[in-house]
């Protein structure tokens, strides 16, 4: 570029004035900005026919995985979460599904509230970010009375979290883990899995609203309980179905994705019946890989939603890609 002599002339002027050295200093250095340290709202959306499926984040706990599967060895799941460029302990999603069918919203699952530390505990809060509120929920659907799914059924200092809401379950997890002769017999280490669960449904028991089924049932239209026994006596998958499009919602059917998909015949410390447990599993992956449903674990990486596909002798996880509401 071209500047006449009376224009650069001009600029030494200017210059030369008092203060116009600021202007050729360095910009002054800015604080850091602090780290946020958080997560994005942990909701994640899907349409299922008609239906919208909001997945629920309760948030992730670390877990010592290496030391909780059976079937195999710990260095044997080393290597499979190298693999996938994890390790143990493995930070695990806990998660629920929201499904409004456009006259019923269920909740599938409930979290933990309190009960395994801050890491976890998050539904509430989630559940208010993807634009929802406890009292909308009408049912509540429980895989199976473990702590991390029915934690959630009790609110911040007791009483119902979803208080206009029916909960159902089935009727032998419910005769199981709600039995107080089960936990007077049980074990010292062992009472505390029945309190659970005793604790967050007695709420629900004293309203009449706590209406247990026995097996496949329907529940409300497009939803319908399947019997999936082994991982607990009345573990159930919930199916949601509309427009011909599923979702089957597996629960505690799968928990380290990493080393069961490859191999689904190992097992988990918590299965009351780990050969059911193992058949079970073997039947949803089939299942899945044959039809392409959608399916969803409680376990799975957040949001848990994803395809199964055959791979051998053992199935790849295939999470579906993020994408808009269609």
């Amino acid at each position: 570029m071209k500047m006449s002599f009376k224009r650069l002339a001009t600029l030494c002027v200017a210059l030369a004035l008092p203060g116009a050295a600021a202007l050729l200093a360095p910009w002054p250095a800015q604080a850091a900005a602090p780290m946020a340290r958080t997560q994005a709202p942990g909701f994640y959306r899907v349409m299922v026919g008609e239906f919208e499926v909001t997945a629920l984040s309760d948030g992730t706990v670390a877990l010592p995985v290496d030391q909780m599967l059976t079937g195999t060895t710990p260095a044997a799941v080393h290597a499979a979460l190298k693999r996938n460029f994890q390790s143990a302990p493995l930070e695990t999603s806990v998660n629920a599904y929201l499904v409004n069918t456009g006259t019923k919203l269920v909740l599938i699952d409930t979290g933990t509230a309190d009960l395994f530390g801050p890491t976890l505990g998050k539904l509430p809060a989630n559940l208010r970010a993807a634009g929802y509120s406890p009292e909308q929920v009408d049912e509540v659907y429980i895989t199976h009375m473990h702590g991390d799914h029915i934690g959630g059924l009790l609110a911040t200092g007791g009483g119902a979290a979803f208080p206009n809401a029916v909960v159902r379950a089935d009727r032998r997890d419910a005769g199981f883990w709600l039995s107080t002769a089960n936990l007077d017999k049980a074990k010292d280490a062992d009472k505390d899995s029945f309190k659970g669960p005793q604790a967050a449904f007695a709420p629900y028991l004293q309203a009449g609203r706590f209406s247990p089924f026995d097996g496949d049932t329907d529940l409300v239209p497009g939803v319908r309980a399947h019997a999936a026994y082994g991982h607990t006596p009345g573990h159930t998958v919930y199916v949601v179905e509309s427009r011909g499009r599923r979702l089957v919602v597996m629960g505690d059917l799968v928990h380290v994705a990493a080393v069961q998909f490859d191999r689904p015949a190992v097992t988990i410390a918590f299965d009351s019946d780990s050969k059911a447990a193992v058949a079970q599993r073997l039947k949803a992956f089939a299942d899945a890989a044959r039809t392409g449903d959608l399916v969803a674990g409680a376990h799975l990486p957040f949001p848990g939603i994803g395809h199964v596909r055959k791979d051998g002798a053992g199935y790849t996880w295939l999470p579906i890609p993020y994408g808009v509401i269609r």
